[in-house]
């Protein structure tokens, strides 16, 4: 997984009042939770541009001015209810032989049969749920919608990989084809009677 580098400083306090003179200066306040002790620093806020705002998952490398360095993943992040900009976060500090988990963006690929006879594609769950050493977790996980027919699913249990553990149930549909009123069967197909009865009472 690709790694955001987040450089910061050691914070000296950690009172409300430091906290609001950091945010008045444009710094976020935070605190690194997962080793030995709690660290607290701050880092300027635009530097978390890339890895708050986005849909894709990233790693932080956090390199203090202090010198010390550490690899995190977001645990949390507290944003201003009204300007929605970011009031604190918290990261946990990873290591290489330890698995942790993240939520990894799901990406559609491949054309499907049943899309282009004119059935409706349900993209159910855009992130699945992942448990794996910190060198095996993927950027994004692909679903292959090339088989998919009219009626067809694709399940959690079809993206299963070695390097690492889905954490949902094997019924979990991730991508399904739907009929619509305007799709036309292609041979082969076998449109669930469920799905047939939804699409009629639409």
């Amino acid at each position: 997984m690709k790694s955001i580098t987040i450089k910061g400083s050691k914070r000296e306090s950690v009172g409300k009042k430091d906290a609001k003179a950091l945010r008045n200066a444009e710094m976020v306040p935070c605190v690194l939770y997962g080793g030995e002790k709690p660290v607290h620093f701050s880092a300027k806020e635009i530097a978390f541009k890339n890895l708050v705002y986005t849909p894709n998952v990233y790693t932080a490398t956090i390199e203090l001015a202090s010198g010390e360095s550490y690899n995190a993943i977001v645990q949390d992040i507290q944003f201003h209810p009204v300007t929605d900009r970011i009031l604190h976060m918290d990261f946990y500090q990873i290591f290489d032989d330890k698995e942790i988990t993240m939520n990894i963006p799901v990406i559609i690929v491949g054309n499907s049969p049943g899309v282009i006879a004119g059935g409706a594609l349900r993209f159910n769950k855009r992130r699945l749920k992942v448990r794996a050493l910190p060198a095996n977790l993927p950027d994004t996980i692909d679903a292959d919608i090339s088989e998919l027919n009219i009626g067809s699913k694709l399940y959690v249990t079809q993206l299963k990989n070695d390097k690492y553990t889905l954490l949902e149930a094997d019924n979990t549909v991730v991508v399904q084809v739907r009929m619509s009123r305007n799709a036309t069967a292609l041979p082969g197909d076998e449109t669930e009677e469920e799905e047939a009865t939804e699409a009629a009472a639409e």
